[in-house]
């Protein structure tokens, strides 16, 4: 039947030149890294032609940064999905070590892309820019979860929570510790919940951000004329 057709034709559609380069670079910059890696290595992985690969990408530099920018949607759609998962805007927040917890159980983790991309990066490639790009998302997706769940400075519990997901990067790659997570979300957990407790102590509208202004005194009659 001619749809079974389609379906036959869709399954076995090779993947085009530029998935198939972004899938070996994905492959061999992740597990020996992008300086280790030569230009070669990549084109014979992925079985294209040279000339594909400058058609396509134009230099290396630009095929690291289709790596690391597919690399950073995976990561920015499953920390989505996970908080978008949760009514509970706490949970929400917390829902970034369980994804964290996910990836470090993952067959051949070697710790963050990101993180070992940009030990190499001179300032102005690549695989400078396209973490720091990163990093700049996730700080401000950690303050809108973290505005979300009623917390008067948003911007502080982000920055707290962020250095937390950053340790237990480095507690993961540098010591083998995939659990960690558990201990980081029992600090964020904590920290979530200083920051509610001050911003329901704090008076005014905002968690305390507009703090109501004090009232003169009356002034005693005579003291002026």
């Amino acid at each position: 039947m001619p749809s079974d057709v389609a379906g036959t034709r869709a399954r076995s559609r090779r993947p085009s030149p530029r998935e198939r380069l972004l899938k070996a670079a994905d492959e061999l910059f992740y597990a020996e890294g992008i300086n280790s890696v030569g230009i070669d290595r990549v084109i014979d992985r992925a079985d294209v032609a040279r000339a594909s690969l400058y058609s396509t990408f134009g230099s290396k530099d630009e095929l690291i940064r289709g790596y690391l920018e597919h690399r950073m949607e995976i990561s920015m759609a499953r920390l989505r999905a996970a908080a978008e998962a949760h009514s509970d805007p706490r949970e929400a927040l917390l829902s970034v070590f369980g994804v964290q917890a996910a990836y470090f159980a993952r067959p051949g983790y070697q710790g963050c892309a990101f993180n070992r991309a940009s030990a190499e990066a001179p300032p102005g490639s690549a695989a400078y820019e396209v973490p720091r790009a990163y990093r700049r998302w996730l700080h401000e997706f950690l303050r809108d979860l973290a505005a979300a769940a009623g917390v008067a400075e948003p911007d502080q519990l982000a920055s707290q929570i962020h250095l937390l997901y950053d340790g237990a990067n480095l507690a993961a790659s540098l010591d083998g510790n995939a659990g960690v997570t558990a201990a980081s979300r029992s600090a964020a957990e904590a920290l979530l919940g200083a920051a509610l407790l001050h911003s329901a102590a704090s008076p005014g509208a905002g968690g305390g951000r507009h703090r109501k202004q004090e009232q003169p005194e009356p002034v005693a009659a005579g003291l002026h004329s």
